[in-house]
């Protein structure tokens, strides 16, 4: 791997699914430079290709030697197991970035990496992806929950912005919470909303999309806006000692 100036990295995608592509292009316009990205099916590569026109489509052993950052966009049920495997055949490099997008994982799961001398992130980012161009303009709207030893935070945390993103710092222990909090939201409102849509259907509206939309947004806009604090307690956030006299 070559050093780049300004910090600008070498950034591998392993998998072209509806995330990787995306957050491949959000770094690319930062100023990073994409060596590549690995695509199976033919549904995968025409997202490459629609969303990555320039980056090649390659092997995964051939994206991590040319890389500096390597995102592991895949299945979080995958995502073990392709890290184990490339640690089996040395193909993790001292000193390479390796963040993966899995909302229920750390940065435990990438010990086999770790120990090759590679620096562990997560970086998840809490948003519906289509995997077209319509994400990069909902990605200024996303919090990205950001799991990293210490020390490798600020990298997490820079990227997430250059993506466009809001970083949140989660503790190891607690990807499990965050996981599910993040699963909840996606399923209950998908099922709910799907659930609606058929009952008005059934007495014959036909656009039932359009007319509960309006509803649903507000109805979601509603319910975090009543999960803000509605005042800051000055008190509660006095250190010991800072009374006043």
């Amino acid at each position: 791997m070559t050093g780049r100036r300004s910090g600008r990295l070498g950034v591998g995608i392993v998998g072209a699914g509806r995330v990787g592509p995306v957050l491949g292009a959000a770094l690319a316009g930062a100023g990073h430079a994409l060596t590549g990205i690995t695509a199976v099916s033919d549904a995968s590569r025409e997202r490459a290709a629609a969303m990555l026109p320039d980056v090649p489509i390659l092997d995964i052993p051939a994206v991590l030697e040319r890389s500096e950052l390597v995102l592991l966009a895949v299945p979080e049920a995958a995502l073990g197991a392709l890290v184990e495997g490339l640690a089996a055949t040395g193909a993790w490099q001292q000193g390479q970035i390796v963040a993966h997008t899995a909302a229920r994982y750390g940065t435990s799961i990438l010990a086999p990496a770790t120990a090759a001398g590679a620096i562990p992130l997560a970086i998840h980012p809490a948003m519906a992806f289509t995997g077209t161009s319509i994400d990069l303009a909902r990605l200024p709207e996303a919090w990205f929950g950001v799991t990293a030893p210490v020390p490798v935070q600020p990298i997490g945390q820079a990227l997430v912005l250059e993506m466009g993103g809001e970083p949140i710092l989660i503790a190891e222990r607690d990807r499990e919470a965050y996981a599910e909090a993040i699963s909840t939201v996606s399923s209950f409102s998908g099922a709910i909303i799907d659930q609606a849509v058929g009952l008005l259907r059934t007495i014959g509206v036909e656009q039932p999309g359009r007319v509960l939309g309006p509803l649903a947004r507000s109805s979601l806009d509603d319910a975090l806006t009543r999960a803000q604090p509605d005042s800051i307690d000055v008190a509660a956030l006095r250190e010991p000692g800072d009374e006043l006299s």
